[in-house]
């Protein structure tokens, strides 16, 4: 399998904002480490800084073939959207694939230890700075990623194509995360319902996995750092032209309007 060809079918499909047929090689990627190195050479090869990671269940009927409950991918800077009381557009690709999901977002404080383990999620919880309102953009150029299976998914960025980050939630760790409730709308209508305990563990029980796998494989966390940390709502579909809202503790946070993605010049 070669991995640069791989990564290099994503990254010029990404950046012509055009579809592929299918996956840019004869098998996906067989296990998590090859997939994973395909992920690292990939984000070496991109134009643009990691300022955060998205986090996922891996679903039961993968875990014989993949032995992991999470999966993890690249958040870039130019797809990191702060957003503020306005609609948001964000562009996905004509043809391919691309969700909404509501999430719990960490930001990390000035002070987190790189290339650090820890061996608790209370030993992690003091290096949250923040938790805020979100919802990451699940994407990629080939419609069927996701079906393929977390090797697939893994080798494409984690089927990300961008994160927008709402209003903070205060004194979120006062309260349990079945506390901690969600709503997406897409046009209009109710889509999904959940809150922080739809994230196995908690929030940080996601925040821990990805430190701690991070630095397995030789990279790290940093200061300042925004994880997503899973869907609360569920997996929402998009088209060109849907809208989506997002309501956290039952307040409006985030709203997003869907345009079509064009080349990069």
């Amino acid at each position: 399998m070669n991995h640069e060809e791989i990564y290099r079918a994503f990254h010029a499909a990404r950046q012509q904002a055009r579809p592929l047929d299918a996956y840019p090689a004869a098998a996906v990627p067989q296990s998590l480490d090859d997939a994973y190195a395909i992920q690292q050479a990939s984000i070496g090869a991109w134009p643009d800084r990691v300022v955060g990671w998205k986090v996922a269940a891996i679903q039961p009927q993968w875990r014989a073939a993949y032995p992991a409950e999470r999966l993890a991918g690249p958040v870039f800077a130019k797809s990191l959207i702060v957003a503020g009381q306005d609609v948001v557009d964000v562009a996905i690709i004509r043809g391919g694939y691309a969700a909404a999901e509501a999430e719990f977002a960490l930001r990390l404080s000035d002070d987190f230890p790189v290339d650090t383990t820890f061996p608790t999620e209370a030993a992690l919880q003091p290096f949250v700075a923040a938790v805020h309102a979100a919802i990451e953009l699940a994407g990629s150029p080939l419609a069927t990623l996701s079906s393929l299976g977390p090797g697939a998914v893994i080798s494409d960025f984690g089927n990300n194509t961008g994160l927008v980050i709402g209003p903070v939630l205060p004194d979120f760790f006062s309260q349990a995360p079945e506390q901690w409730r969600a709503e997406t709308d897409l046009n209009g209508q109710l889509a999904g319902s959940g809150g922080a305990d739809r994230v196995p563990g908690g929030p940080v029980a996601a925040l821990l996995f990805l430190s701690n796998s991070l630095v397995t494989r030789g990279m790290t966390l940093n200061p300042g750092d925004w994880i997503s940390t899973g869907a609360s709502t569920g997996i929402h579909i998009l088209a060109i032209g849907d809208t989506v809202a997002a309501r956290f503790d039952g307040k409006p946070a985030l709203a997003l309007r869907v345009v079509e993605a064009q080349p990069v010049a």
